[in-house]
This record gives structure tokens, C-alpha cells and sequence, in this order.
């Protein structure tokens, strides 16, 4: 009797301290990807629209010309007011820097006719990527902090987005807009 006591006690205490079973649910917050709106440069709190928008990582291979959304792409030639980009993580508090070309009025690269070429800007994206324990089953995700985000302007003297804000200098979730682009 008195060992079966602590074999109560024993599975007892094993329930008490076992965790949920190892299986990260999807509603469990993950590496965010940055979040940025197009606003109209002369109303500013007007979302607009980028016509045939195409974004693609600057280090990423695209086809040429590009004839679908493929995995380097991360918009292909859309209407849209918004976009989600991955950022990259080489390590943990040391500054990295990711490059995006947002080609507006995309042609496919399929015309060369001047009237119908693809307006090319490049936006420069630098953070201290950390990371953040979530859970035994999840893992650990990454946030983003000291965001700052500036066009390469070298040499183009065409381009179409007017200015870039940073909304908020941390990237935790997806729920919030980070950046606004005025064109």
C-alpha cells in the first residue's frame, strides 16, 4: 500500500509536467516576412494600386523572360497595394541586407518598344535579425529590429517610387504594416 502511494504521486506528477504533444500548431506565430503598402505620393493616406507589379529577390534567379510566379518571385505582374517579403537570416545580431527590384508595368521582357518598358526601382532593406525561443515543437522564430529601408537610386533617373517611411523599426508579425512606399 504504501509504495502503490507513490506510484500515484509519480504518475501523478509525470501528467502535471508532460507538455502539449510535439506538433506546432498553425496558429502559432512564425518569422514574419515584412509588410509594405503602396500609398499615393500626393494623398498620403490613399492606398494605390501598383499596376503589373513583379517583385523578386535581387539575389534570386528569375527566368527571362518571366512567364510565371515562380519560386524566386515573390509577386508577378499584379495589381496590388501591398506585398509581404521574406527578409534573410544569415545570423543572429549582425546587420544584414536584402535587396528587392520592384518592377512596375511589368512587359515580361518580351518588348523592347520604349513606351512599354518595365519601370525598375530597387528597395535596400537593412535589420538585426534575433531570434526568439517559441516553443520545444515550434522552435525558435526570428523578429527583425533597427529596420531601415532606402531605394538605390544609382543611376536611375527614371523611377517611380516618390519616398519610403518605415512604420515600424521592429518586425514581429504580420499584422502591421512595416514600410509605405509613396508612387
Amino acid at each position: 500500500m504504501k509504495h502503490l502511494k507513490y506510484l500515484v504521486l509519480f504518475i501523478t506528477m509525470a501528467c502535471l509536467s508532460c507538455e502539449r504533444d510535439d506538433i506546432c500548431a498553425e496558429s502559432t506565430s512564425t518569422t514574419p516576412r515584412l509588410i509594405v503598402e503602396f500609398y499615393d505620393a500626393t494623398d498620403t493616406d490613399l492606398l494605390k494600386n501598383v499596376p503589373r507589379l513583379t517583385v523578386y529577390g535581387e539575389d534570386l534567379p528569375i527566368p527571362n523572360p518571366p512567364t510565371e510566379e515562380t519560386e524566386a518571385t515573390i509577386r508577378f505582374n499584379e495589381n496590388t497595394n501591398s506585398v509581404a517579403l521574406p527578409l534573410k537570416i544569415d545570423a543572429e545580431n549582425i546587420e544584414v541586407t536584402t535587396r528587392f527590384i520592384l518592377e512596375r508595368s511589368t512587359n515580361l521582357r518580351l518588348d523592347t518598344n520604349a513606351s512599354t518598358t518595365s519601370n525598375v526601382d530597387i528597395i535596400e532593406i537593412k535589420y538585426i535579425p534575433q531570434f526568439e525561443y517559441v516553443s520545444r515543437a515550434c522552435g525558435y522564430k526570428s523578429i527583425f529590429t533597427n529596420l531601415i529601408v532606402q531605394e538605390d537610386i544609382d543611376g536611375d533617373s527614371d523611377r517611380w517610387i516618390t519616398s519610403i517611411e518605415v512604420v515600424d523599426l521592429i518586425v514581429e508579425n504580420e499584422n502591421t504594416v512595416h514600410v509605405r512606399i509613396l508612387h
